[in-house]
């Protein structure tokens, strides 16, 4: 089988060999067929599977450049190197050589901020959406009052720290955050089957979970929708949120055996979700985890971010098995540090209500 790996970095600094390596390369290219792998090893390699990975094709082509040279990359294998950038967190000159793609360190640059920049304009905000129809929302609230009991329940809240190179001197300190890294602090609503509704991925690793909520388009959205009439629906969060009308967290410093400490327990197995789903994310993405750190501008991560969160929607759409991702991950989710403010009288008065009306 061909392999790039056969020359060796001595032969690419003579000029020869480097001729016959971009001749070799353009060979791999040619006889290269990503869609004669196994189902399972296509699945392994690209997270996606095949049908999955032609919709995607399909819908990011005519953005991509078209191939104006003989020797230009194949849509298909560009989106195909992307994919395992995204899936192992690898380095650009490594997927480039791998699966018989072909392509030199600077190609893959090109080829991935390309892959990332289209994606991210075709398939996130058509992935990712809070606007749900009222039959959707009652399936949700189905789902989490059937199996916790917890009544109203439309979606659950959380961030996550998404690790990234060290920015800029001027910038360091923003995305310096209190566990001791450089981050984008990641705020992702999901639903009852794990699916991103929600996500902000742009503020850096140093702001707090309540910051990040209290300048969203969603909160935004959902106070219009409280103001309007719309009362009986919240997500849940924790601590380290504000208690809101439509965003209930759990009660502070709770007496043990007490009916605000059994509120809490049902409210943290409900909200439990969120934690699944940023996990099968990551572990499905693995270029998200902070072992592997994103080595772009915090403006790329936080595109990068958001096109797995597309994706991993996907995925989820096209019933991709996801318990192999259901691994428990090093702790990197935003601390849960009790936010000052504990909501105002409506607020409080609707927790109340809700704890009365679980009996717990």
């Amino acid at each position: 089988m061909l392999s790039v790996a056969n020359f060796s970095s001595s032969d690419e600094e003579d000029e020869t060999n480097a001729y016959n390596l971009i001749c070799y390369r353009r060979q791999i290219r040619i006889q290269s067929n990503i869609f004669s792998l196994p189902s399972s090893k296509f699945v392994s390699n690209f997270r996606l599977n095949k049908a999955s990975f032609r919709y995607v094709l399909r819908t990011i082509s005519q953005k991509l450049r078209d191939p104006s040279r003989s020797t230009c990359v194949p849509k298909t294998l560009r989106l195909a190197a992307t994919l395992r950038i995204l899936a192992e967190g690898s380095y650009q000159k490594g997927a480039g050589n791998d699966f018989n793609v072909g392509l030199a360190q600077p190609t893959m640059s090109c080829v991935f901020h390309e892959c990332i920049d289209v994606m991210y304009s075709e398939l996130c905000s058509k992935w990712i959406t809070f606007k749900m129809s009222e039959r959707e929302k009652m399936e949700i609230k189905e789902h989490f009052y059937g199996q916790t009991r917890f009544p109203g329940v439309i979606g659950c809240i959380d961030g996550t720290h998404i690790k990234i190179l060290v920015p800029t001197l001027s910038e360091r300190w923003k995305y310096y955050n209190r566990k001791g890294f450089y981050s984008l602090i990641v705020m992702v609503v999901c639903d009852h089957k794990l699916r991103i509704r929600y996500i902000s991925p742009s503020h850096p690793g140093s702001a707090h979970d309540s910051l990040v909520w209290n300048v969203s388009d969603l909160k935004a959205y959902l106070a219009e929708r409280y103001n309007n009439g719309k009362r009986n629906t919240w997500l849940l969060g924790d601590a380290g949120y504000p208690l809101e009308p439509y965003l209930i967290t759990p009660f502070r410093a709770a007496e043990e055996g007490s009916a605000e400490s059994r509120f809490n327990t049902v409210h943290s197995k409900a909200r439990n979700i969120v934690e699944r789903t940023i996990g099968v994310a990551k572990n499905r993405f693995r270029c998200l985890l902070g072992a592997r750190q994103l080595h772009y501008s915090p403006e790329m991560a936080a595109k990068i971010t958001a096109v797995c969160a597309a994706l991993h929607n996907i995925c989820i759409h096209y019933k991709l098995d996801h318990s192999e991702f259901e691994i428990p991950l090093e702790n990197q989710n935003s601390d849960e540090d009790y936010n000052e403010n504990d909501g105002d009288m409506t607020a409080t008065s609707i927790r109340l209500n809700i704890m009365n009306t679980m009996n717990v």
